[in-house]
């Protein structure tokens, strides 16, 4: 697994190679702001880019949104510190597949390149509801916005297992994978495992669409 970190921090940027190599994560290159993520997301096709949002020059919502028309099938995880809801639907419009938070420790942001890596974006604990609430409220038809998703949304498709259905609706009354697996009975590879099944199942490209199927169908409402 290739990464590309970006962030205008050098500090961080040496402490988050360091970090990811000793686990065994492969870093390809570094950018510091958005114009060098681009060109050398242009030029190492890395598998995952960790993208910071506030960067001098160019932004990461902006880099993100520049990489995606060029390579719609680049994988995008902001790392951030902000948790505002902007910046968190902003990321997810412009085609972040994922959204991190740097309070997270060193395991949980390895798992969550992994996730990535195997096409399950990753989102920080209670980040997952705040895009189902606002997929919600913008599916309110008393609101005028139509509903932002990155790519249409498939009509609902019947075939969820009893199982993936109990998995759908914990993840989206925001949970992790791990507390979903710690309700269930499941190992969190499990969760993941279904996870990538429902996603296959649906149609589905990233997880936020799976929050926006999720409520369109109730499932955050009459849980499982």
């Amino acid at each position: 697994m290739n990464v590309l970190l970006v962030d205008d921090h050098r500090l961080l940027l040496e402490g988050l190679t360091n970090l990811l190599e000793a686990h065994g994560v492969e870093v390809g290159g570094t950018a510091r702001d958005g114009w060098e993520a681009v060109a050398l997301a242009r030029a190492l096709r890395p598998d995952v880019i960790l993208m910071d949002i506030s960067m001098p020059n160019c932004d990461g919502l902006a880099a993100t949104r520049l990489i995606r028309a060029e390579w719609r099938d680049a994988r995008i995880v902001i790392l951030t510190t902000s948790s505002d809801d902007h910046d968190l639907f902003e990321a997810v419009k412009s085609g972040a597949c994922g959204y991190l938070l740097k309070s997270m420790n060193a395991e949980e942001l390895v798992e969550a390149i992994e996730q990535a890596h195997q096409g399950v974006p990753p989102f920080s604990p209670g980040l997952a509801a705040k895009l189902l609430g606002e997929f919600a409220r913008l599916s309110d038809p008393s609101v005028s916005e139509p509903l932002p998703p990155p790519t249409v949304l498939p009509e609902p498709r019947p075939g969820l297992t009893e199982r993936q259905q109990q998995v759908l609706a914990l993840v989206a009354e925001g949970l992790s994978y791990k507390e979903v697996g710690a309700r269930l009975g499941l190992a969190p590879r499990t969760v993941k495992y279904h996870m990538s099944e429902i996603m296959a199942a649906l149609h589905l490209e990233h997880r936020a669409q799976v929050l926006a199927y999720a409520g369109r169908m109730g499932l955050n409402r009459h849980g499982r």
